[in-house]
């Protein structure tokens, strides 16, 4: 977080404070260099704005959403009562996460837990912000052709479509679509803890799959909202055609070029 403005919740809670959100800032946006990028992205954006926010640093454990995905329940629900023993201490109500997989995690399955908490995308809250002139977009990115990956966690599990392609659109770019999007969208492979699975032989990943039919929108952008979903994506380019085209969350799109 060095040179930017970036505050722990028992940062707050010394000062006598709360913020107005929780950033979620989840394991991949945490220790994955490439999406350590993404988090950067996100936290310029609240900067920006001048949104007060906190993070839980350390106190932050994984959303045990890939303890789930696998199968191991009693993983998930340790590490999701921990969580919540965490944000209640905290008097947390708003969280916005850059990690689809946390957001749905923590949205609909802590509540049976005793974590009732209102959760947003980041792309939702950017659009937010964007609705109430806090930010300023500028087209500099005009003429650039750009194609969005729905993440499966994001659109299909929770039916938000609109607010991803509502920012793209904003950059002044032209939003091409692939023949699988929305509703119909194409996993990239990540979800159910796939990520940690290995290649069967004779198959092709699914990885693969989804970028070959990206690539042949021929675009200069493949936006993401998902650093899962990003990982996927720039495997698949460097796999199918490397330099094709740039994979890009979309907070890092709106971040270059407030």
């Amino acid at each position: 977080m060095t040179g930017l403005k970036v505050k722990t919740m028992a940062e707050f809670m010394a000062e006598g404070k709360e913020p107005d959100i929780l950033f979620w800032v989840g394991s991949a946006g945490s220790f994955d260099d490439r999406a350590k990028k993404i988090t950067r992205a996100f936290v310029r954006i609240l900067n920006s704005a001048g949104v007060s926010f906190g993070v839980l640093g350390s106190e932050e454990s994984s959303s045990g959403d890939a303890a789930k995905r696998a199968g191991n329940e009693f993983l998930f629900q340790m590490q999701a009562i921990m969580n919540i023993e965490v944000m209640n201490a905290y008097n947390v109500k708003r969280i916005v996460t850059t990690c689809p997989h946390s957001y749905n995690t923590i949205k609909n399955e802590y509540k049976g837990l005793g974590g009732d908490y209102k959760v947003q995308h980041h792309t939702e809250f950017i659009s937010e912000l964007l609705s109430k002139g806090k930010l300023d977009i500028t087209g500099n990115l005009s003429g650039k052709r750009v194609t969005y990956h729905d993440p499966c966690y994001l659109g299909r599990a929770n039916n938000v479509y609109e607010p991803p392609r509502e920012l793209i659109k904003s950059l002044g770019v032209e939003l091409v679509e692939m023949k699988r999007s929305k509703r119909r969208s194409f996993c990239c492979g990540a979800g159910g803890a796939q990520m940690f699975k290995e290649p069967e032989n004779g198959t092709q990943d699914i990885n693969i799959n989804r970028t070959e039919e990206a690539l042949g929108l021929n675009p200069d952008i493949i936006a993401t909202g998902c650093p899962f979903c990003n990982t996927m994506m720039s495997d698949g380019v460097k796999s199918v055609n490397e330099g094709a085209a740039e994979v890009l969350d979309i907070a890092e799109l709106i971040a270059d070029n407030i």
